[in-house]
């Protein structure tokens, strides 16, 4: 008699964690152990309940990563255009401070409209492009073009993994059905885009510079 005490506990724990419409679709089932199974629908949305939550989680974590890689950009940066040379690159590196800041203020638009305070999550990618710019500061010399180019990939770099970043942020949010976040975070991801294509140019028609002869 305990031990069916016991059990007739178990399904009642079972039962509450469901609405009442799903109690009202549950049928028995002799191969249960509850004594109590879904039916086919109300199966389905158990079971895209799941991984609905892993993607939220991931957009979030993802806006986190990308919160904190603007902020850092935006020390990153003067220093970048400091050591530039060629007054186009510079030019470029600050127009790209002064849009950083508006991807900051993106971001944090994106938190309000999630319900949430804007939160930085270290991005390990995006320090390890920052310092691989700063070795190339380190490592030539000032006023020469291969600074210069080397300023110009290191950037690159960077505009690569933000392109993705916010193309997959895009996609996840559509996804989630968040079309108003997707909107916004576009904008970015086509200034990001156009960054990249400035910094090709000036690489191409701005960089003058002599080859050693052989």
């Amino acid at each position: 008699m305990a031990k069916s005490s016991k059990t007739n506990t178990v399904e009642t724990k079972n039962i509450s964690s469901f609405s009442n419409s799903s109690i009202d679709k549950l049928e028995t089932s002799k191969m249960n152990s509850s004594k109590y199974a879904p039916t086919k629908d109300a199966l389905m949305d158990l079971k895209q309940l799941a991984p609905e939550d892993g993607l939220t989680k991931l957009m979030e974590d993802s806006i986190k990563d990308l919160y904190w890689a603007e902020n850092a950009l935006l020390v990153a940066l003067p220093k970048m255009a400091k050591a530039a040379n060629a007054s186009s690159l510079v030019d470029a590196i600050l127009t790209h401070q002064e849009q950083t800041k508006i991807h900051v203020q993106r971001l944090q638009q994106v938190f309000e409209m999630l319900g949430k305070k804007p939160q930085a999550m270290k991005c390990e990618a995006m320090e390890g492009l920052m310092k691989e710019g700063e070795t190339v500061i380190e490592d030539t010399d000032a006023g020469t073009p291969a600074r210069d180019l080397g300023i110009i990939m290191a950037s690159q770099k960077v505009e690569h993994y933000e392109i993705s970043a916010y193309n997959g942020i895009i996609k996840l949010a559509t996804k989630l059905g968040r079309a108003d976040v997707a909107d916004i975070l576009m904008q970015t991801l086509e200034e990001e885009k156009e960054s990249e294509t400035t910094l090709s140019d000036i690489a191409d028609t701005k960089i003058s510079f002599q080859t050693e002869a052989e």
